[in-house]
């Protein structure tokens, strides 16, 4: 009779619960039971625990084994248990010293010839067990570079079941040759099927440098909206006919994005870890990323799902980064209209019968749209619209009142002239010179809001930008008039103000002047408010 514990995490979204996994060894006739509420990919670690453990060179107890993992009222899936019960099995049946597994979490998926193969989510597992208070973890080798990014946790990446051994009983370790069939830890994929839904998640920022700034020819007022939208995080709405550059400006989006901090880098990271779709060679994610679902993506792919446990959707995987929305009006009714709640709060929560996942969703959203379904009207008198009024009425109401409220910036792109393509020596700035500004905007607000929870302008509250950071003396004025008129909603005003704050802080004013609000304005309505459409008029 035998008893040893080891120490695996169970993963609940983007967060973790260390689980104790018991094995028991009793005389009787040889069975493995496996108890604890384990998902069918675990269940089946009782023939790859048992292969790998023989192939390994240990010998399997012939008696009768129960595996317990506790606590039993958390869901665990995953293959990521098999080096723990493996472990636990083999401490039970005098193999290792019980006192060796102490305090170390092990994290793995065993191969039936005793590899170690690297599984999802290290990184918010490894996190997990850090603030349980665990500074010992065993990862696969592949994945220790990622594991190694949580600090004051000591990291050992093993290649094989036999090296593990060898570790813990201080016997000299066996060498062990590279899988050549094993998947980095930041390539896996699968799960949800995002990447078969075009969710675009190989665009992220660090994989679209070359875009630059100065590629847009024209546009000056849609170059305005991405800076101000990229320096106080608002999100913006693009309409224009096909061609005019509407995809061209969402693309350079991520050039103009400040740096994520070492906190934010660590969210992304643990969220895109668990998608199975880091990057290669890069662990740690220091850029914002941007994420371009195919407008067939269903309301899954965009806010997450999947069977059993969900999964991370484009709003998480869009978390501190860009979520681009090319032709919005083609996506479903039900998938947009879902964003709304994430836009609000800045996470998602995720009701399933094997339990309820809060993954983060903070997020710039941008939305592309056609001004009707065959893209030309208001393009000029060469380019008539053949669309009937009704159907343009059906097209437009399909980015529906609500959703548009929680857009701060409406910007129409107008097709670019030939003479603007013709021009030489007009190049626009380039993205470096605005994403200074961008990062000095964001500094003062940062500052600004220094002993508050929040980073940027549009992560305020209305009554908290309203009482405790007013504009100046009848700033508002043109904004309360429309309020009253019905032209704005009092959720619209606030939004008005904080792209205010935005704009001053761009300009490097102290409280938005008038003519910040009235920019503002100009960017929330499209309606111009008579003050040119430049950062600081009129100051």
């Amino acid at each position: 009779m035998g008893f040893a514990r080891a120490c695996s995490v169970a993963l609940v979204g983007v967060e973790g619960v260390v689980i104790e996994v018991q094995a028991d060894l009793e005389p009787g006739v040889a069975a493995f039971t496996l108890v604890g509420l384990p998902d069918k990919s675990l269940s089946e670690s009782r023939d790859r625990v048992r292969a790998a453990v023989v192939n390994s060179g240990a010998e399997w107890p012939q008696k009768k084994l129960t595996i317990g993992l506790s606590p039993a009222s958390v869901p665990k899936s995953g293959s990521g248990f098999d080096l723990a019960v493996a472990s636990a099995v083999l401490a039970a049946a005098g193999r290792l010293d019980p006192r060796a597994l102490t305090d170390i979490v092990m994290i793995g998926e065993l191969g039936l010839d005793g590899r170690v193969r690297p599984v999802r989510g290290i990184l918010p597992a490894v996190l997990a067990a850090a603030d349980a208070g665990c500074r010992q973890v065993v990862v696969p080798e592949s994945a220790a570079a990622e594991a190694a990014l949580v600090p004051g946790v000591s990291v050992l990446g093993v290649r094989s079941l036999r090296q593990l051994i060898a570790v813990l009983n201080d016997e000299p370790v066996p060498e062990e040759t590279q899988d050549p069939e094993a998947l980095p830890a930041t390539t896996l994929t699968g799960g949800t099927g995002l990447a078969a839904l075009g969710t675009g998640l190989g665009n992220t920022a660090h994989g679209r440098r070359g875009h630059d700034l100065a590629d847009i020819v024209g546009q000056h007022t849609a170059r305005l909206a991405m800076e101000v939208a990229a320096a106080g995080g608002h999100h913006v709405l693009w309409t224009g006919p096909p061609g005019a550059g509407k995809t061209m400006l969402a693309e350079r989006m991520p050039t103009l994005m400040p740096p994520l901090t070492r906190e934010e880098s660590l969210e992304v990271t643990a969220v895109h870890s668990i998608a199975g779709i880091l990057p290669p060679g890069k662990p740690l994610i220091d850029t914002a990323p941007y994420c371009a679902p195919h407008h067939s993506a269903t309301m899954q792919s965009l806010v997450g799902g999947g069977h059993g446990v969900a999964r991370p959707g484009a709003v998480s995987l869009a978390h501190r980064g860009l979520l681009f929305l090319d032709e919005a009006p083609e996506f479903s009714g039900h998938a947009l209209d879902a964003l709304r709640q994430p836009l609000e709060s800045g996470h998602v929560v995720i009701a399933r019968a094997a339990g309820v996942v809060r993954l983060p969703a903070k997020f710039l959203m941008m939305l592309a749209a056609n001004p009707c379904p065959c893209g030309r009207r208001s393009s000029g008198p060469h380019f008539a619209c053949e669309c009937p009024a009704a159907a343009v009425r059906r097209y437009q109401a399909r980015l529906s009142g609500p959703l548009l409220d929680r857009v701060d910036l409406r910007v129409e792109v107008r097709p670019v002239t030939r003479v603007e393509l013709a021009g030489t020596g007009t190049r626009g700035e380039t993205s470096a010179t605005v994403a200074a500004r961008v990062l000095a905007a964001r500094e003062r607000a940062a500052a600004r809001l220094a002993h508050t929870p929040w980073r940027t302008n549009s992560d305020v509250p209305g009554h908290e930008m309203r009482t405790h950071w007013p504009p100046a003396t009848g700033a508002m004025h043109r904004a309360e008039a429309q309020l009253e008129s019905g032209s704005l909603t009092a959720r619209g005003l606030d939004r008005v103000l904080r792209v205010a704050w935005t704009v001053a802080d761009l300009a490097g004013h102290d409280r938005p002047t008038e003519q910040d609000v009235a920019l503002a304005l100009h960017l929330r309505t499209g309606i111009p408010q008579g003050t040119p459409m430049a950062i600081g008029a009129g100051a």
